[in-house]
């Protein structure tokens, strides 16, 4: 049974599901960096908020850790490239709480609009201060969204009906999808001039870190008033001061910072700005949103092998999973056997699936030809590193899909570039279900790939198999199966044979002095 640990505070819904789903779970919540190294080794999978920090050490002492899911939306807390490495999945929930943080900063827009903080603070304060305020209409005025993905997308619509007008900077927007949502897509620099609202709803990566830097805070409209609900570090907060003391900037409002918690801050204090604790995500039907959807895909992971919201994995529903794994392993044999008999590093892997296979999801089983070709060279190398690790070896990966049948129903080639050429193997399922190697570079041969296997290469000529079946007998070897391939009468042939022990070094040398033999090789699948 698949043993848990939620690490921080979530609802008590979250064990349940686990439990319900035939996962062992233990709640044991704020415990030390060095208290939780002390006992993840036991787990498979560990459940965080944004408490815990799931750092390089920690994943080290993590032996049989299998997958991290966070209830909510930012990882920052896990060191994903190294989670990466470890063969861990990192998976999130970016849609529990989308309405919630939405909704936040439409809140914060009309506190800025109308001053509410100041407003009430003076009120409470016995100043009664009705000609000391006076606000803007959100009616007519143009809102810029900084992203218009999940959360960006539902700000949008409450903007629209609110009757602003919607002008969106996002690389990945679409033309149809800016229709749909009834939005301009726009250049930065077009939403900086023209937005009287901005509001960003981005991840922090490389590409979004300070993307309203001090020169494009500069060049925004005078009297612009900015909402930033998404990620702390995605505004320069000293240059948003500054402009905020000159006027240019008519007010800013931020649930997030830098450095959180922000118990002191330059910018606390300054008139229109207005400053939540990271409220974003801080509402009761969030909170069971997100932790009722980090156990059901955490469970679905252990239990059935389903990958959703994964970060650093190809997602694969629980559904589709019972489908597409016997191509996984078929997939996975492929690249073992193509990188066991790979002498050399190689540039370039291929993978084509052709006919029912390219009608599947092509990524599990690009990431399964990768686990099965550089596990020849690693234990340690799973589904969720190997793409990493293929990239870190400068290996350009291919996919290739053919949706009509060939010779097959269905079909996966896996093709390496050699300094020799390139070479490929094939193989597809027998009814639906049982991997087989239809090809081997070339040659026409259907055998299993499973346990140990001797493989040879060798001039076809009579007598061949009698001469080998000898060889075998003598040295007390018994053999499973036996396949055979052969370019043409008299050429080359292949020979795949599965054994009941492995292949020791003395046998590859039998066999190898035996006539017209060219390649002798062990393989293990």
């Amino acid at each position: 049974m698949p043993k848990v640990l939620i690490s921080d505070k979530m609802s008590p819904l979250a064990a349940q599901i686990f439990r319900e789903r035939g996962v062992e779970v233990d709640e044991i919540t704020g415990k030390t960096p060095e208290e939780l190294k002390a006992m993840i080794g036991e787990y498979d999978g560990l459940a965080i908020r944004s408490s815990t920090k799931v750092t390089k050490d920690i994943l080290a002492a993590a032996t049989n850790l299998k997958v991290i899911g966070r209830a909510g939306i930012g990882v920052d807390n896990v060191d994903i490239p190294a989670a990466s490495a470890a063969g861990v999945v990192v998976m999130n929930t970016p849609f529990g709480n989308s309405i919630t943080t939405a909704e936040h900063a439409i809140a914060l827009m009309f506190a800025l609009a109308r001053q509410l903080p100041e407003a009430n603070a003076q009120t409470q304060a016995g100043t009664w201060p009705k000609n000391g305020f006076m606000g803007v209409e959100v009616t007519g005025k143009t809102l810029g969204l900084i992203g218009a993905g999940n959360i960006g997308s539902i700000v949008a619509d409450r903007a629209l009906g609110l009757k602003m007008k919607v002008v969106a900077f996002d690389p990945f927007l679409s033309a149809d999808r800016a229709v749909e949502l009834g939005i301009e897509k726009v250049e930065l620099d077009q939403l900086l001039a023209r937005a009287d609202f901005i509001t960003l709803h981005t991840p922090l990566t490389d590409q979004t870190r300070n993307i309203l830097s001090a020169e494009n805070l500069a060049k925004t409209k005078k009297g612009v008033r900015i909402i930033n609900c998404a990620r702390g570090g995605l505004i320069d907060e000293a240059a948003l001061k500054d402009l905020l003391d000159s006027g240019h900037i008519a007010g800013a409002a931020l649930d997030v910072f830098v450095t959180e918690p922000a118990k002191e801050h330059p910018l606390f204090g300054t008139p229109n700005f207005v400053a939540t604790p990271h409220l974003g995500a801080s509402t009761n039907e969030a909170q069971v949103n997100v932790a009722l959807q980090v156990a059901e895909q955490m469970a679905d992971y252990l239990v059935s092998g389903g990958v959703t919201n994964a970060l650093n994995m190809p997602s694969l529903s629980a559904e589709e999973a019972p489908r597409i794994r016997p191509y996984m392993q078929l997939a996975e044999r492929l690249g073992s056997l193509i990188g066991q008999l790979s002498h050399d590093a190689v540039p370039r892997i291929s993978i084509h699936t052709e006919g029912a296979a390219a009608e599947l999801n092509p990524k599990p089983i690009v990431s399964a030809v990768l686990a099965g070709y550089l596990r020849v060279h690693s234990d340690t190398v799973n589904m969720v590193n190997a793409p990493f690790l293929a990239k870190e070896r400068g290996i350009e990966v291919r996919e290739v899909r053919t949706e009509r049948e060939g010779d097959y129903h269905t079909l996966v080639r896996v093709s390496v570039k050699t300094e020799a050429g390139e070479r490929s193997v094939a193989g597809t399922l027998f009814g639906n279900e049982a991997p087989r190697l239809i090809e081997l570079f070339g040659i026409k041969v259907e055998a299993d790939l499973a346990g140990h296997m001797l493989y040879v290469v060798n001039e076809d000529a009579p007598g061949f198999i009698g001469r080998i079946g000898t060889t075998l007998g003598e040295a007390g070897v018994n053999i499973g199966t036996f396949h055979l391939g052969r370019r043409a009468a008299g050429g080359e042939a292949v020979l795949l044979l599965s054994v009941d022990e492995p292949v020791t070094p003395d046998l590859i040398a039998k066999v190898r002095a035996l006539p017209g033999v060219k390649t002798v090789m062990a393989l293990k699948f």
